[in-house]
């Protein structure tokens, strides 16, 4: 057995319950959607950003997502904008993540909804892509690097996979005018695995590293009313069994009342981004 790097192995435990599939499968049959699942009946555990489904077609539209691309999802959990991008433009795509459990869940839900033969799920980390140089006509990542410390190795292992020409496509939570931010979020408990950077550092860093930039957004205006509206309608209603109480836990309210403030308070950006690989 190899031995997990303390780092991986601290997501894991941040991600992973144990029986998640179970509680899915279970939260589905309460909801009388068991049998003949459609993408969208998963959209309240699985669309895990701000916006939703609707943000993930949103970025799909920016980048130009066809039929023919081959994709890579980097840090796609349980797969919910890959089988949307499956569903709605019959691409296929590949998710990759770090939660050795959302790879197993994903595959489940994804074969329930009949996108397998578009949609697949690989355990692996972005810092060394298990892929050859030049496979990928997109690669896509969206709130998946507030948990990766070394952007530059990231964001370089992107560009050696994709082809050229190809496109990265991003939706990312980034550090805001006032840090630090407060915890716990969705993606961290406690500053240990939370590692936030300026929109600035990163749109730099994506020149230099030889991407050309398409479409540069700061979405936090739109962040903070999409979350605004989502919150006043979980207050409003019965709690859904199947809602992100299984992805993140018990103490999810709090952590989703976090992301708000953090949002309001400027201690954290939203920015959706294309960019293109361009090779000398």
């Amino acid at each position: 057995m190899l031995e997990v790097p303390n780092h991986d192995q601290k997501i894991n435990e941040h991600y992973g319950q144990g029986n998640l599939a179970t509680a899915i499968l279970e939260a589905l049959r309460s909801a009388g959607k068991y049998h003949n699942l459609t993408e969208d009946d998963l959209i309240p555990a699985d669309q895990f950003h701000i916006g939703g489904k609707a943000a993930t077609i949103e970025l799909a539209s920016l980048a130009n997502i066809t039929s023919n691309m081959n994709i890579l999802d980097v840090g796609g959990g349980i797969g919910g904008p890959a089988r949307t991008l499956a569903s709605t433009f019959g691409c296929k795509v590949e998710v990759l993540d770090l939660t050795e459990e959302y790879c197993r869940v994903g595959e489940q839900l994804t074969v329930k909804t009949e996108y397998r033969d578009l949609v697949s799920f690989r355990h692996g980390s972005a810092l060394d892509l298990p892929y050859s140089h030049r496979c990928f006509d997109l690669v896509w990542t969206q709130h998946s690097s507030m948990n990766i410390s070394d952007k530059n190795r990231l964001y370089s292992e992107i560009y050696r996979v994709l082809k050229s020409g190809g496109k990265l496509a991003m939706h990312e939570i980034m550090s805001g005018k006032n840090s630090p931010i407060h915890f716990p979020v969705p993606w961290a408990r406690h500053p240990a695995i939370s590692f936030l950077s300026q929109p600035e550092e990163i749109r730099s860093l994506l020149l230099t590293l030889g991407f050309k930039e398409i479409a540069w957004q700061d979405e936090t205006d739109q962040a903070i009313e999409s979350f605004r509206k989502a919150m006043k309608a979980s207050d409003n209603s019965i709690e859904s069994p199947l809602g992100l109480q299984l992805l993140l836990g018990k103490d999810y309210k709090q952590m989703l009342q976090n992301q708000l403030r953090n949002l309001e308070e400027e201690k954290i950006a939203v920015i959706k981004a294309v960019f293109e690989k361009v090779e000398a």
